[in-house]
């Protein structure tokens, strides 16, 4: 009995010993990436259903699909993306529960460990900082939008994108407006009364567009 005792406990052991090494690794190695290189459509559909989940509340499959994203669009190891879609969520139901912009602004910290750690990885230089407030300042455009001008919230997600990548606010204008316009479908269809499978169509065309739209900025020659 001692014995078999012995080996359960030396199983668990090496078990929690492996488990240990692949957090450790996957965390703390080196790893660098080209965010530029990513599967514009990939990213596109989990972007629509990410979108879904987040309007419905549905915090574990938004989460599922965060993860997945950041696999396909950043390429992070397995504990990393856990990481990062924990501070994502986490951010961004802080930010829906949020009222006012002292509320909003809660979410922040972990929008910027977010980009923190994106920018350890990529090969892109970029200020984590100005990244998690502009990511954070196109939410509350978006949120606040009555209070905004007409293409105020597409100038927003370019400057967000502009950062990340260190190029012109310019060449990201139309994913910009692709992508605002799809925000004001899923709005304007919510607020009439719902937003159907048809509208959901749409904005992910819309997105797609949008995608494809920023991939071919950040990989002109």
């Amino acid at each position: 009995m001692r014995k078999i005792l012995f080996r359960i406990l030396i199983g668990l052991f090496l078990a929690a010993a492996v488990l240990a090494s692949w957090f450790a690794f996957d965390l703390y190695s080196p790893h660098k990436v080209d965010i530029r290189d990513f599967d514009a459509d990939e990213v596109a559909r989990l972007d629509t259903a990410m979108w879904r989940s987040y309007y419905s509340r549905e915090r574990l499959k938004l989460f599922r699909e965060l993860t997945e994203l950041l696999e396909k669009q950043y390429k992070l190891r397995f504990w990393r993306r856990q990481l990062l879609a924990f501070y994502a969520a986490k951010a961004a139901f802080v930010f829906k529960d949020g009222k006012t912009r002292e509320d909003y602004e809660k979410a922040l910290p972990d929008l910027e460990k977010f980009y923190n750690e994106i920018r350890d990885i990529s090969t892109t230089d970029f200020d984590a900082k100005r990244a998690a407030k502009l990511e954070l300042e196109w939410w509350i455009v978006h949120r606040q939008r009555k209070q905004y001008k007409d293409g105020d919230l597409a100038r927003a997600l370019a400057e967000t994108a502009a950062e990340i990548y260190k190029m012109r606010v310019d060449v990201f204008f139309e994913h910009g407006n692709l992508r605002a316009k799809a925000m004001e479908i899923r709005d304007n269809e919510a607020e009439a009364g719902g937003v159907t499978e048809e509208d959901w169509q749409r904005i992910d065309e819309l997105l797609h567009q949008s995608w494809r739209s920023l991939h071919n900025a950040v990989n002109k020659n």
